[in-house]
């Protein structure tokens, strides 16, 4: 049987099949050949999801209120994507795929899509292939995509560049109170989430977040978006509707704004320049297979050039097609 081509498997997913999206998102993460193709099969489809992030530590309950979130999405008509992202094997390179042994519950739903997606190593609690995943979903008419991020804490802040709504989420007794967590991970925020507010310390989390907001020096003009704080047990579905609420209301202030429009042509650009210096550095391996990065590096170690003269002779080498001239020294 041949292989489905690009222009088959786009046909076939933008109708709901499942297994073109499947092929689809995996050829992603391969980074395939056809993949150019397809991203541009699928260009004028795009736009029209609603992109919201989970994140927060490990343990605050990310897959449980995703799995909330779907059903409250669900509830409301809409189809529902998720990419959950996944830290990689150490052995086997791919995801653990916990995120969606916990979403069992929506696997038969025809209106619901989850695929696990593995870190590889990716810093910020994505994965590089989540962008053009994403692209796949939305061009595939799902409403919304759920994109819940691995779980590494303050340095998990990628996902504010690539949702339009980003959701912090914290617990109480977890150790990740607004000591801990401070800055980096609580400036993305667009809304908070206190999960687990059943447990002992939950309000006091609360407090101290509302506290916090009030304190910011962000956010806090007429003008300006105000992070609302809402409290929660994903578990039993309590305030998930509030959730949901915080997050239209989030959007409509975006759209009366024009800040949503803005954040789509920030995360078309971070795509853009991602892929240029992808390929730059291909191109960089093609041309020179390491030994001209290896000789410019032996001159910066000898002192006989320095680092940006060594860098701008790289870039000078990739403008003229891989031809590069040795340093002065070596034809002295």
């Amino acid at each position: 049987m041949r292989a489905a081509s690009a222009a088959d498997l786009v046909d076939a997913a933008v109708t709901g099949n499942p297994r073109a999206l499947a092929r689809l998102i995996s050829l992603v993460e391969d980074a395939s050949p056809q993949l150019r193709e397809i991203m541009a099969l699928l260009a004028p489809r795009i736009g029209r999801a609603q992109v919201i992030g989970l994140t927060g530590s490990p343990g605050v309950g990310k897959s449980t209120s995703t799995s909330a979130l779907v059903g409250a999405f669900r509830a409301r008509g809409l189809r529902v994507g998720v990419l959950a992202i996944d830290p990689s094997s150490p052995f086997t390179g791919g995801a653990l795929l916990g995120d969606r042994v916990r979403m069992q519950e929506h696997t038969t739903d025809p209106g619901v899509y989850i695929r696990s997606l593995a870190s590889r190593g990716h810093l910020g609690g994505l994965s590089w292939a989540t962008p053009q995943a994403l692209r796949v979903l939305d061009a595939a008419g799902f409403d919304v995509v759920l994109v819940e991020t691995v779980g590494v804490g303050q340095a998990e802040v990628d996902i504010a560049s690539l949702a339009d709504c980003t959701l912090v989420l914290l617990a109480p007794g977890m150790g990740d109170g607004i000591q801990a967590a401070k800055a980096g991970i609580l400036e993305i925020a667009d809304v908070f989430v206190v999960n687990k507010a059943d447990r002992d310390g939950a309000e006091h989390t609360y407090r101290e977040l509302r506290h916090m907001i009030q304190l910011s020096g962000t956010r806090t003009t007429e003008e300006e978006w105000r992070p609302p704080v809402v409290k929660a047990v994903a578990s039993r579905g309590d305030g998930i509707d509030e959730i949901v609420d915080a997050i239209a209301e989030h959007r409509a202030w975006m759209v009366g704004h024009g800040v949503l429009a803005a954040r789509r042509r920030r995360r078309a650009a971070d795509e853009i320049e991602q892929i240029a210096l992808a390929a730059l550095r291909a191109r960089m391996g093609e041309l020179f297979d390491g030994s001209l990065l290896d000789g410019l590096a032996g001159e910066v170690v000898a002192g006989t050039t320095d680092p940006y003269t060594a860098a701008d002779r790289m870039i000078a080498g990739l403008a003229e097609g891989g031809t590069i001239v040795a340093s002065s020294a070596s034809h002295d």
